[in-house]
C-alpha cells in the first residue's frame, strides 16, 4: 500500500493505492478492528503502474481521485466502480503530488518535470501551468489553499528548500518564495484551511514549522518551530472531526518513527478555561 485516504464524508471509509495497480476502497467496522480486514468493498483497476496517490473530492460523496507512475490521473465514482475522467496526456513524467480546491471544480499537481499544473477534469485540460515553479531536481509538492491561491514546496537550482505562494491567475512570478535550508529531505506541506496555517515537515527532519498565510504582503508568516529528538519517516495528520477541541487541539500529527508512531499535538493555550464547558 502506497497512499491511503479517509473519506471526508464518512468516517468508516477508506481508500488505498498500492503496487499491484489497483484502488481499494474499505469500510471499517463502527466497532473498530478487531482483525486485519482483508476484503475491500470495491475494488478499481484502470492503472497500468502502482498507484501512488489516493485523494478523495472535498464535496462529491463517493467521487476519488488517483495517480499512478503510468502518469495517468483517473477520477472514479466508487458508487458504481466507474472510471468518470481518464486523464492519460497532461504529465509527461511522475506525478508528485495532486490537491483539489476548495469546491473541487479543479485539482492542481506537483510533476517530475518541474511544472505545476492546474486542472479541468470535467474539460480533460490544463487551465494554468508554471514551468519550474522551483528549479530543483529534487521532489516538489502543490496545494490549494481556501482562497484559490496555490502553496508549493520544492528545491533552488542550488538545492535550498523553498516555500512559495501562486496566484492561479498570474503563475508568472510567485507572490511569495521563501528559502528554508539545504536539507536533502522533500517538505511535505499540511494546510488548515480554518486558521489558514500551513505545517511543513520534513523527511528526515526532527521538526515541524508552521507558517499563517495572509491576504497582505509578505504573505507568508513564519509562527514557530516544534522540535523533537528522533527524525520522522513520514507524517500523517487527523481530519478536523477527530480532534479534542475541549482541550484546544488545532491540529494533531502522526509521527512516524523506526518502530513506532508517536501523535503530536498542537493546541491554542486559553486564558480561560470557560469556553470549554
Amino acid at each position: 500500500v502506497l497512499d491511503i485516504d479517509w473519506c471526508p464524508h464518512n468516517d468508516q471509509i477508506i481508500a488505498s493505492g498500492s503496487e499491484d495497480c489497483t484502488v481499494m476502497v474499505w469500510q471499517i467496522p463502527e466497532s473498530g478492528l478487531t482483525v486485519p480486514l482483508t476484503e475491500p468493498v470495491v475494488v478499481l483497476e484502470g492503472h497500468s503502474k502502482r498507484v501512488g496517490i489516493i485523494t478523495w473530492h472535498p464535496t462529491a460523496r463517493n467521487i476519488l481521485l488517483s495517480a499512478g507512475c503510468d502518469n495517468v490521473i483517473i477520477v472514479w465514482n466508487v458508487g458504481t466502480a466507474e472510471e468518470l475522467y481518464y486523464l492519460d496526456n497532461l504529465h509527461p513524467d511522475i506525478i508528485y503530488n495532486v490537491s483539489w480546491n476548495r469546491d473541487g471544480s479543479l485539482f492542481c499537481s506537483a510533476c517530475k518535470d518541474k511544472s505545476v499544473r492546474i486542472i479541468d477534469p470535467r474539460r480533460g485540460q490544463v487551465i494554468a501551468e508554471r514551468e519550474k515553479a522551483h528549479e530543483g531536481a529534487r521532489p516538489m509538492r502543490a496545494i490549494f489553499l481556501a482562497d484559490g491561491k496555490i502553496f508549493t514546496t520544492g528545491f533552488s537550482r542550488m538545492s535550498e528548500r523553498q516555500l512559495a505562494l501562486w496566484d492561479p491567475e498570474n503563475l508568472e512570478e510567485p507572490m511569495a518564495l521563501q528559502e528554508l535550508d539545504s536539507s536533502n529531505g522533500t517538505l511535505l506541506p499540511f494546510y488548515d484551511p480554518d486558521t489558514n496555517v500551513i505545517y511543513v515537515c520534513g523527511k528526515g527532519d526532527s521538526s515541524i514549522r508552521y507558517f499563517e498565510i495572509t491576504a497582505e504582503p509578505p504573505y507568508i508568516h513564519f509562527l514557530n518551530t516544534f522540535t523533537s529528538k528522533e527524525p520522522q519517516r513520514g507524517m500523517g495528520w487527523m481530519p478536523k472531526q477527530g480532534l479534542d477541541v475541549n482541550k484546544c487541539e488545532i491540529a494533531r500529527f502522526y509521527k512516524l518513527h523506526e518502530r513506532k508512531c508517536e501523535p503530536i499535538v498542537m493546541t491554542v493555550p486559553r486564558k480561560s478555561d470557560l469556553f470549554q464547558d
